[in-house]
């Protein structure tokens, strides 16, 4: 995501009654919300992480850069075998799953710490929170972007919340959606069935099949996809105007 984006929506973050940080280490770059500040726990977290799939990567150098599912490998790091599992579900590359994959390790690690936590990765999010969040959804020049969000229950806690979009930011896809936003209870997923959706909506028209589609995903609860000015929403999701 450009990082002048980052900044501006990053800035929009409200968390009441939970402290905000930044936490980066190389290319992983998280803001993080919790009960309190865990900067030297959330650093270790994302060194433990990142540990994982440069070493894996560094002997399966084709985990990097595959746009299709890599064969399983048990002996692979926990990490890395759930990212394999759910790219072979998807059908597309185990990497497409990585920000929020990282977000999730980083939140479940934090839990351990903080009763509440929100870890956005380049705006794929893992959250658990003692009361409803309202995630915005920004969907680059469309004019719907930045209007509505989704409201994520205390009981869907907790939550993946992420986003592809051909038009914004670094993400890979195929298609044209501004946004491709999905919720479920993995990060993990959530964000390798965002690419995996986004990379099949190539036209306008693609909108009035993204629910079916959706529907062939194991664990997605609901989800939106922008396209210009137009929007397909399904499932178990409620929006909310910002």
């Amino acid at each position: 995501m450009d990082s002048e984006i980052e900044r501006i929506y990053r800035k929009r973050v409200s968390a009441k009654g939970l402290v905000s940080f930044h936490v980066a280490v190389k290319e992983t770059d998280l803001w993080i919300c919790a009960d309190r500040h865990l900067e030297r726990d959330a650093g270790d977290l994302v060194f433990a992480c990142r540990h994982q799939l440069e070493m894996y990567i560094g002997s399966h150098p084709e985990f990097a850069t595959s746009l299709l599912p890599c064969q399983d490998d048990p002996y692979a790091p926990p990490l890395v075998r759930e990212m394999i599992d759910v790219a072979k579900r998807l059908g597309v590359g185990p990497m497409a799953s990585v920000a929020g994959a990282v977000a999730q390790y980083v939140g479940h690690g934090l839990l351990r710490q903080t009763n509440q936590v929100i870890v956005e990765n380049g705006g794929d999010i893992f959250l658990k929170t003692n009361r409803s969040a309202t995630v915005s959804i920004l969907a680059g020049s469309s004019p719907l972007s930045g209007k509505f969000g989704l409201l994520i229950p205390k009981t869907h806690m907790p939550s993946g919340v992420c986003s592809s979009s051909a038009t914004v930011g670094h993400s890979m896809s195929m298609g044209i959606a501004d946004v491709v936003c999905l919720v479920s209870s993995s990060a993990t997923l959530s964000d390798g069935a965002a690419t995996a959706l986004g990379n099949r909506v190539t036209k306008e028209t693609d909108l009035r099949k993204v629910a079916d589609w959706a529907s062939r995903m194991p664990g997605i609860v609901g989800g939106v996809v922008v396209v210009g000015p137009k929007m397909a929403a399904w499932g178990d999701i409620e929006m909310v105007e910002i």
